[in-house]
């Protein structure tokens, strides 16, 4: 019985040990959920301040959902301290330069974007880099060409030298105009225009607004030219000359991101079609097959000229 007594004792000490144990357990992860607590927000801080991104934009700007999804998510990358938008374009299709443009407002609302210009940067390109809080470009950068075009060809000396006439029924006189098998309208050229200026004063707006520019001064300078950087830093048009290495400068200076941080390219992802890769592989990257795709109004710079 003795024995038995012992044996009780033994394991009511036991308990207790463990008891203690256990008490001193919680209190430990007490204390280290407080400690993280008290450290969530200089945490949150070295996350968010983690990288800067880098999105290249090259070739004719076309409509891109993929590219205006991904940038927009780059408002929610708390990883994400800066955006560098590196432009090597001659412009491309309004609608999709614009989209472009208020893509990367979205990203400038809540992080500091720069805009750097290499060889190219004109007309949609332009209107991308004025998304920017801030431009920089080389002296020798091409940009500017403020402005939009709509291009309509038509055949009918060639029709009329062959014999071949082209008729059409239409619901009312401007339906489907420019026509290519019709000469335009006097009516028709003035619903053309109209539609030109539209855009173009949308074009104008931007960089009134963006630039901090009055309206007719920046109307003044929309006249479609093209301007070196350094023409277009002299009238307002880019806030610096230089390159990347500027560009960290002022986001370290003006927006106290460390020039330091590692830089990680903005890698759009793309669904790729069995047949899409197919015909990728087989012809590659085609001039005359991105000019084909400017339809409508386009803000583009020689459209011809692509890299």
């Amino acid at each position: 019985m003795a024995l038995d007594s012992d044996s009780l004792i033994d394991r009511r000490r036991l308990k207790r040990r463990l008891a203690l144990w256990r008490l001193a357990a919680l209190a430990a992860l007490v204390a280290l959920v407080a400690v993280a607590v008290g450290r969530a927000p200089q945490l949150q801080q070295i996350s968010r301040s983690e990288r800067i991104g880098v999105l290249r934009i090259e070739g004719l700007i076309l409509s891109d959902p993929y590219r205006e999804q991904t940038v927009r998510e780059l408002v929610e990358d708390d990883r994400l301290a800066a955006l560098i938008v590196r432009i090597e374009s001659p412009g491309g299709t309004t609608f999709g330069s614009e989209s472009l443009y208020r893509a990367l407002r979205a990203v400038a609302e809540v992080k500091p974007v720069v805009a750097v210009m290499e060889g190219v940067a004109a007309s949609g390109g332009y209107m991308a880099a004025i998304a920017a809080d801030h431009i920089v470009a080389r002296e020798s950068t091409l940009t500017g060409s403020i402005g939009v075009i709509l291009e309509a060809t038509n055949f009918v000396g060639l029709m009329e030298k062959l014999g071949i006439e082209s008729e059409s029924i239409k619901s009312a006189p401007l339906k489907a105009e420019p026509n290519p098998f019709d000469r335009l309208s006097p009516a028709a050229r003035e619903a053309t225009r109209a539609l030109v200026d539209d855009v173009h004063d949308m074009f104008v707006r931007m960089v009134a607004d963006r630039r901090g520019m009055d309206p007719a001064r920046a109307r003044a300078l929309a006249d479609g030219r093209v301007y070196t950087g350094a023409m277009a830093a002299d009238v307002g048009l880019v806030d610096a000359l230089g390159g990347e290495a500027e560009a960290l400068a002022w986001l370290e200076a003006e927006r106290g991101v460390d020039a330091d941080l590692p830089q990680v390219d903005v890698e759009i992802d793309y669904p790729r079609e069995l047949l899409d890769r197919l015909v990728s592989a087989a012809v590659g990257k085609s001039h005359l097959t991105e000019r084909l795709k400017l339809d409508g109004l386009v803000s583009v710079w020689h459209p011809l000229v692509t890299e």
